[in-house]
């Protein structure tokens, strides 16, 4: 008898090793360092629309181009690899980012709370919120949201811009548009005072209009964005910052967001 209780313990001891063996095993695999299979392969897998200018999109030669193509190949060429550019459609990048087929999503990804219960996010390289746009001349005639009070301000039909300003402006005089080139139009010859867009879209249209229309004031709200990893990537994420950090040092963060906006969106 005492020898089958010795032979139970010593069996029910070996079992408790082994799941504890594999426990351990299991744990290590869900925090693996992704960083240093980047760095094994030389690569890092980027996921980005590819379909989404200024930020990526096909140049005229038929290559992804746009101020996030340069950054995520600054940033990469920053971390010691190279990126390798995963055009994805934006309804299923993070499922490919969580299901492993890329390593990180550069795509305007805006920081939120809620994204941050399933995503790790780096320090921002874009700031952006709610801009307003004007014509070229009148940029002086907004500097707070009061100043719309009174004034046709045009936003797109069932936007967040119309939440905001039916939330937060009662006396504006809201015109709604289901297109964006009608809207500029208006805004051109007069119909409208000032339209409501997101920072980076506004930048972009100054820069692409020449001299008719003007960023006014300071964003109303501010949104970052920055390079979404799967959690628990703690190597990764920490280079990644870095990069980031080391490109600001350097300028060259600085020096893409002014090619393709004509000011630095990262602050």
């Amino acid at each position: 008898m005492a020898f089958s209780n010795l032979r139970r313990r010593l069996v029910l001891g070996a079992v408790a090793v082994s799941l504890s063996a594999g426990m351990a095993t299991h744990a290590f695999a869900a925090s693996e360092n992704v960083l240093a299979k980047i760095k094994e392969r030389g690569t890092m897998i980027v996921g980005l629309e590819g379909t989404y200018p200024p930020f990526s999109f096909q140049g005229d030669d038929g290559k992804l181009t746009g101020f996030e193509v340069e950054f995520a190949d600054s940033l990469a060429q920053h971390m010691g690899v190279k990126a390798k550019l995963a055009p994805t459609k934006w309804d299923g990048m993070l499922a490919a980012l969580q299901s492993k087929r890329i390593d990180v999503v550069i795509n305007q990804v805006t920081i939120s709370p809620e994204r941050e219960k399933k995503y790790d996010f780096s320090t921002p390289y874009t700031v952006s919120g709610i801009q307003v746009l004007t014509k070229k001349g009148n940029e002086g005639k907004f500097s707070s949201p009061d100043d719309l009070k009174g004034k046709k301000v045009g936003v797109g039909l069932g936007s967040n811009y119309e939440q905001w300003l039916r939330q937060n402006e009662p006396g504006v005089d809201i015109r709604t548009y289901d297109d964006d080139p009608t809207k500029y139009q208006d805004l051109r010859v007069g119909r409208l005072d000032a339209i409501l867009v997101d920072r980076l879209a506004a930048l972009d249209l100054v820069k692409k209009t020449g001299d008719t229309m003007a960023v006014a004031g300071k964003p109303f709200s501010r949104q970052e964005s920055g390079v979404a990893l799967r959690k628990n990537n703690p190597e990764l994420l920490a280079a990644i910052n870095k990069a980031i950090a080391d490109m600001q040092k350097d300028g060259s963060l600085a020096k893409i967001s002014d090619k393709w906006f004509g000011a630095d969106v990262t602050k």
